[in-house]
C-alpha cells in the first residue's frame, strides 16, 4: 500500500489535492494524502509538503485545513520536545473514570461489534494504517466506554501503525481521553456511520450523546487483556567507517534521503534496543523502515547503543537531528524543518500555537508563493 522509493514519495507529495482533502478527510472514504508514514519517519517534513502545494499556487487561505492539520504534527512535536517523557502520563489533569490500565480484548481481535472500527482494526493489522477518524472512534470506545487507561492502548496502536509518531499518537489518545483536553471525546452510531458510510443499527452505540456518557461499560468491552509487544530487529551489520569521513546517524524518526548529501560520509541507520524496548513496533513497520533506510547512499546498519557504538574518538565527525528521541547523542546537531521555524516551545492548546504562527502565516513568503520562511 506504502510505496518506498524516495522518487515515488515526492511524486505523491506533488499529486496532493489540499482543497478536497479540506472537503473531505473526515470520511474514511476521503481524499487523505497517505503521506503521514513517511512524515513520521522523517523521510519528508511538513515544511516540504507545505512548500510543494503553495508552489503550485494554492493561496494558504483556500487551503487552510490543509496546513493547520500539517500543523497539529509540528504543535505534538513541539509539546513532546518541551515535555519529554511527561507526555507518557496525564497531562492536564488525570483521566477520569479510569477503571483499568489495560485493553478490551474486543479491540485486540477487532471485534466490537461496531463495523467501521472493526474494518478498521483489520486494515491496520494489515497494511499498518488507519484513518484517522477511526483512530478517534477507536480511543473513545477504549478510553471513554470501556474506561481503560490510555497509555497501554495507545502504545498498541503505536505497535502497529507505519506512521508510528509517539507524541501524534500519544497526546491524540490523551486529547480524546480528556487528559490533554478540556473534556472526553465521545462518539455514537450515528456519527461513525455518518462518517464512515456503513448503515449499522442496534449497536451498544446507537443511542444519544448523553446517554452514551452515562451507561456502564458494554459487556463486549469488559473483558481486557494486557499486551506483550516485542520489536524484532534485524542482526546487526558490522560496521566500517572511514575515519576521514564525517558519519550521518540515521534513526527511526530521520530516514532522510536528502540530508547531508552535499559531500561524501558515513551513513549509519542505528536501532537502539532500549530504544524500542521503551516504544516498541511490530515486523512490518520494522521492514518499512529498512526498505525506506534504502533510499540513503551506502547506509549501514547498526544495532546497538549509541555510547556502545560511537566513542569519544567519534564525537567530532558525528552528525544527527534534533529530536526528542536522541537527547543522548553527542556531535553536530542539526535542526528539523518545522513550517514555522519561529515559533517552538509549549502551548498548552493547538489553538494558542496556531494563533502564535498566525501571523507568520499571513506575513511571510508562504503568502507570495514563495515558502514558508519569514522574509527577512
Amino acid at each position: 500500500m506504502f510505496e518506498t522509493g524516495y522518487k515515488n514519495i515526492l511524486a505523491q507529495v506533488e499529486a496532493v489535492d489540499p482543497i478536497a482533502y479540506g472537503k473531505t478527510r473526515n470520511y474514511l472514504d476521503g481524499k487523505v494524502t497517505y503521506l503521514s508514514p513517511y512524515i513520521s519517519r522523517g523521510v519528508i517534513s511538513t515544511k516540504l509538503i507545505a512548500e510543494s502545494v503553495l508552489r503550485r499556487g494554492y493561496k494558504p487561505e483556500e487551503i487552510d485545513v490543509f496546513l493547520k492539520e500539517l500543523a497539529w504534527r509540528d504543535y505534538f512535536q513541539q509539546v513532546w520536545k518541551s515535555l519529554g517523557d511527561e507526555i507518557d502520563r496525564d497531562i492536564k489533569q488525570v483521566q477520569e473514570r479510569v477503571s483499568n490500565h489495560l485493553l478490551p480484548i474486543a479491540v485486540v481481535d477487532g471485534k466490537t461489534g461496531i463495523e467501521a472500527v472493526d474494518q478498521g482494526i483489520d486494515r491496520l493489522y494489515k497494511t499498518g494504517y488507519m484513518h484517522n477518524h477511526t483512530r478517534m472512534f477507536v480511543a473513545s470506545l477504549v478510553c471513554n466506554m470501556g474506561r481503560s487507561h490510555w497509555l497501554t492502548p495507545a502504545k498498541w496502536m503505536y505497535y502497529h501503525l507505519l506512521d508510528a509518531d509517539w507524541a501524534s499518537n500519544a497526546l491524540s489518545w490523551q486529547w480524546v481521553a480528556g487528559s490533554f483536553s478540556s473534556k472526553k471525546y465521545f462518539v455514537n452510531q450515528e456519527t461513525i456511520n455518518r462518517f464512515s458510510g456503513f448503515d449499522q443499527k442496534n449497536t451498544f452505540l446507537d443511542r444519544s450523546y448523553e446517554e452514551i456518557k452515562e451507561i456502564p461499560v458494554p459487556e463486549q468491552l469488559e473483558e481486557i487483556s494486557n499486551l506483550e509487544l516485542k520489536t524484532l530487529l534485524p542482526k546487526s551489520q558490522a560496521i566500517k567507517l572511514n575515519s576521514d569521513l564525517p558519519i550521518y546517524v540515521y534513526n527511526f524518526y530521520n530516514l532522510d534521503p536528502a540530508w547531508g548529501t552535499e559531500k561524501p560520509s558515513n551513513r549509519v541507520l542505528l536501532l537502539e534496543p532500549s530504544f524500542f524496548q521503551k516504544y516498541p513496533i511490530s515486523s512490518n513497520t520494522v521492514e518499512f523502515i529498512l526498505k525506506l533506510s534504502r533510499n540513503i547512499p551506502e547506509i549501514q546498519i547498526i544495532v546497538g547503543e549509541f555510547d556502545e557504538v560511537f566513542d569519544s574518538r567519534f564525537q567530532s565527525q558525528i552528525h544527527y537531528k534534533e529530536h526528542p528521541t536522541v537527547s543522548h547523542y553527542n556531535g553536530k546537531k542539526h535542526n528539523r524543518d518545522w513550517m514555522f521555524e519561529e515559533v517552538s516551545g509549549y502551548f498548552p492548546s493547538f489553538f494558542k500555537y496556531w494563533k502564535s504562527v498566525g501571523k507568520i502565516y499571513f506575513e511571510s513568503r508562504v503568502c507570495k508563493g514563495k515558502g514558508i520562511s519569514k522574509d527577512k
